[in-house]
C-alpha cells in the first residue's frame, strides 16, 4: 500500500496566500500505478479484441425481418376479418333462430359467445402448434389450398 502524501503545515506568519501556495507541495492527478492499470485495460490482447466492422459494400445482404404488429393493431385486424366472415354465416343465421324460439336473448347470447370463444381458442391453439412446425409460407399455401377445396366443394354441392 502507498503511503499518503503529507502537505507541510503552514507557517505561523504566513499572511498571504501566496506565501502559503508556495509551501505546497504538487499532487500528480493520477498515481503512476493508477495509469499503468488504466494502460493494461485499454490494451486488450489480441484474442480478446473485437473484429473489424465490415463495411458496408462488404457486408452480406440480408433481408430485414418484418416488424411485428404492435397489439392493438393485430386485434383490429383480426376483430374485422372475423366480424365481417361472420357476417349472415350460418352461424348468425342459428343464433337468430335460437333467439326467437327461445325468447331468452342473453342466454342465447352468452352460450354463442361461448361457442365462438372456444372455437377461436382452438384456432389459436393449432395455429401456434402449426407455426412451430412448418414455415408461414407453406402455412398460407396449405390454408389457401384448404379454402379453394371448400369452395369446390359448396360449388360441386350447388351444382347437382
Amino acid at each position: 500500500m502507498k503511503k499518503i502524501q503529507r502537505l507541510p503545515s503552514m507557517p505561523a506568519n504566513t499572511s498571504s496566500v501566496s506565501d502559503a501556495t508556495e509551501t505546497l507541495t504538487p499532487l500528480s492527478p493520477v498515481p503512476s500505478d493508477a495509469e499503468a492499470c488504466l494502460e493494461r485495460a485499454l490494451s486488450l490482447p489480441p484474442s480478446l479484441e473485437l473484429p473489424p466492422t465490415p463495411s458496408l459494400q462488404t457486408a452480406p445482404k440480408t433481408r430485414t425481418p418484418k416488424t411485428r404488429k404492435g397489439g392493438w393493431s393485430v386485434f383490429v385486424s383480426t376483430f374485422v376479418t372475423i366480424f365481417l366472415a361472420e357476417l349472415g354465416d350460418k352461424t348468425q343465421v342459428a343464433t337468430l333462430l335460437m333467439t326467437a324460439e327461445s325468447q331468452s336473448p342473453w342466454i342465447v347470447f352468452a352460450g354463442a359467445g361461448s361457442a365462438l370463444v372456444a372455437t377461436s381458442l382452438l384456432g389459436v391453439l393449432l395455429g401456434r402448434w402449426l407455426a412451430t412446425r412448418i414455415s408461414p409460407r407453406t402455412l398460407e399455401k396449405s390454408a389457401a389450398v384448404v379454402l379453394l377445396f371448400v369452395s369446390a366443394m359448396l360449388v360441386w354441392d350447388i351444382l347437382h
